[in-house]
């Protein structure tokens, strides 16, 4: 097929596809996109640059167009993955790019670094696209936000990536929530072996589509090493960065922090450039890359998440500052230049070290790459790159006018809760005079408080003499009003009611030393009595006892009824010839009940006293 009316897709697609200029669809447009419109699976191998985003988005939309349905709630139509927040922005933009002429689409962006909470809202009315992370997609599964239950294509960009051992979880995760009965594409740059197997648990009768040789690099990409060791690495790059053929370039480490430094090298070297890694966010990522594109910056500088799928055009020259150590890495790296039918230039520094990674690449390439020398009279360049006059780091934060003070912009004044912006005027407290009164004579205030009043009920007034009154200048206890209590505290503990305390005066001063006697309250000064402290036991009838001896006086294991000495008016039957706690009846008439007392009278046992060892008495009653 030569063209894209040959394909037969829908008008707005064929509308959008004439605005944006396309006309003849690549390789694996082409071969692709016929099975898809079937509705088969298929598994796609291509380069990168060749057009993979439009093979599967076109065949969707069509689908969507032409089997008209309301998007699920919290759901939808179509769900495609890709492994970076860039490229699933690359891939959002395509979509809503050739759906314009669509009415009614809706495209959803799902990835991490952004607020959750308006992806959430973004998803419950429903879409016909999702595009998304794995990690944030498994996010909003966790918190029922989203459900794959009407999920209807599946389509999984960078297969290889997303099959690697990091997404490989996440996908076993996600795919047994979509329904058995869905259309499963996948499109990949490499194959490797392992890749296969995992392909066929998900793809159902796949059709191969291959346009170009598997593991191969771009034909338009010129590819060249060059053998130096790590401390003639940032040199040698800014003397190729200097060259005037080299328009916009792309350089990649392989780590993030080395992309911070060779970013600040470059500074120093005169050269700004941009940095993209996964420690910067969502934010920062996305404005560098727009940086970059509109040409505000001619290098950027990334680690191996922009060498998946990111389409930025003009990149004349991309520097492999670290190979990879993944093989697969370096061809989706070079393959950012070289995009569209235009010519690039792939340039490798190889360390000692890194000699290994070199023949992994060799092997997955099947070829071996061309070496360079080292430039000539590259003491002369380095003399002359030093010479260059060093500049600032490229700031591309955005200007908010906040710069960190809250939405006015305006430093506050915390001690007092009110902005610095005043009138011209105004004199703030710290500022005014002191009333005539020297700096050496400043005394602390000791007034009568504004809000608390004057406790202690004093005048206020004070001569030169007198000692300020610090009541209401010290600990928690000082702060506390004063009680007009007496001055031993009776009735309330600590230091309550004992004022503030004289200079001087240690915590444990003014408390009372002596020992508590014995029936001293802890709460109060006085003691009581002997006979009062000394606990009664309990009798049903007191009028029985009498006056002269009281139970807590008798005797041990003794007790006396009478107003005499012991045994004096005691009736026969005395306990004071029982044994220490054993009852006693009240009559030994035969259990005939005595004339003196009632029958019904119970037995009564001695009554110890409090100190005596014996039976403890019953407990007393409620009053």
């Amino acid at each position: 097929m030569t063209t894209f009316s040959e394909l037969k897709l829908a008008d707005p697609l064929a509308r959008a596809l004439s605005a944006l200029g396309y006309e003849e669809p690549t390789p694996i447009q082409a071969e692709a996109i016929p099975h898809l419109l079937k509705g088969r699976d298929l598994l796609g191998i291509a380069q990168t640059g060749t057009g993979k985003t439009a093979a599967f988005a076109l065949p969707t939309l069509h689908h969507i167009f032409t089997q008209d349905a309301e998007p699920p709630k919290r759901g939808g139509r179509a769900l495609v993955l890709a492994p970076t927040r860039e490229l699933v922005g690359q891939i959002h933009d395509s979509f809503v790019s050739y759906g314009r002429s669509m009415q009614y689409l809706s495209v959803a962006k799902i990835t991490g670094g952004v607020s959750i909470g308006k992806q959430i809202k973004r998803l419950v009315h429903g879409n016909d696209v999702i595009v998304a992370t794995p990690g944030r997609l498994i996010d909003l599964l966790d918190r029922k936000a989203i459900t794959l239950a009407d999920v209807e294509v599946l389509i999984l960009d960078e297969a290889d990536q997303m099959m690697d051992m990091g997404f490989i979880h996440a996908l076993k995760k996600i795919v047994p929530m979509l329904p058995k009965d869905r259309q499963t594409l996948f499109f990949s740059a490499t194959l490797p072996p392992k890749i296969k197997n995992l392909a066929n648990q998900f793809l159902t009768d796949p059709v191969k589509v291959t346009v170009s040789p598997a593991n191969s690099t771009a034909e338009r990409v010129t590819q060249s090493i060059i053998f130096a060791k790590p401390g003639e690495k940032p040199m040698l790059l800014a003397d190729f960065l200097t060259q005037p053929e080299v328009k916009r370039s792309l350089v990649f480490t392989r780590t993030k922090h080395g992309a911070d430094r060779v970013v600040k090298r470059l500074a120093e070297a005169g050269l700004p450039a941009l940095a993209i890694h996964g420690n910067k966010s969502q934010g920062q990522r996305q404005r560098a890359l727009d940086a970059f594109k509109d040409c505000t910056v001619d290098i950027l500088v990334a680690t191996d998440v922009a060498a998946r799928g990111i389409d930025i055009p003009g990149i004349t020259h991309v520097f492999n500052y670290e190979i990879p150590n993944v093989p697969e890495q370096y061809i989706h790296r070079i393959g950012r230049t070289a995009r569209a039918n235009a010519e690039g230039r792939a340039i490798a520094f190889v360390a000692p070290d890194e000699k290994a990674y070199l023949k992994d690449i060799q092997k997955l390439l099947g070829e071996t790459i061309p070496v360079d020398a080292m430039p000539d009279n590259m003491g002369e360049r380095i003399k002359a790159i030093k010479a260059r006059e060093s500049t600032s780091p490229v700031d591309v934060s955005p200007d908010t006018g906040r710069k960190g003070r809250g939405k006015s912009g305006k430093k506050k004044d915390r001690s007092r809760g009110r902005s610095n912006s005043l009138p011209r005027d105004h004199v703030s407290n710290d500022e005014r005079p002191s009333k005539g009164r020297s700096q050496g004579d400043h005394k602390p205030y000791g007034g009568k408080p504004k809000s608390r009043g004057n406790h202690d009920g004093g005048s206020t007034s004070r001569k030169s003499g007198d000692k300020p009154d610090n009541s209401n200048l010290g600990g928690s206890d000082d702060r506390r009003p004063k009680r007009t209590a007496n001055t031993d505290g009776e009735g309330y503990r600590g230091r309550k009611n004992a004022g503030p305390r004289s200079d001087g005066q240690k915590r444990s001063e003014g408390r009372s030393d002596k020992p508590r006697s014995e029936g001293q309250n802890a709460r109060s000064s006085e003691g009581r009595s002997e006979a009062s402290f000394k606990r009664k036991p309990y009798r049903k009838n007191p009028a029985k006892r009498t006056d002269s001896v009281g139970r807590g006086d008798a005797p041990k294991g003794q007790f006396s009824k009478g107003a005499g000495p012991k045994g004096a008016g005691s009736k026969e039957g005395s306990k004071s010839s029982a044994p220490k706690g054993n009852y006693t009846p009240k009559n030994t008439d035969g259990g005939k009940p005595s004339s003196s007392k009632p029958s019904g009278s119970r037995p009564t046992r001695s009554a110890p006293t409090r100190n005596s060892g014996g039976n403890r008495p019953p407990k007393r009653r409620g009053r």
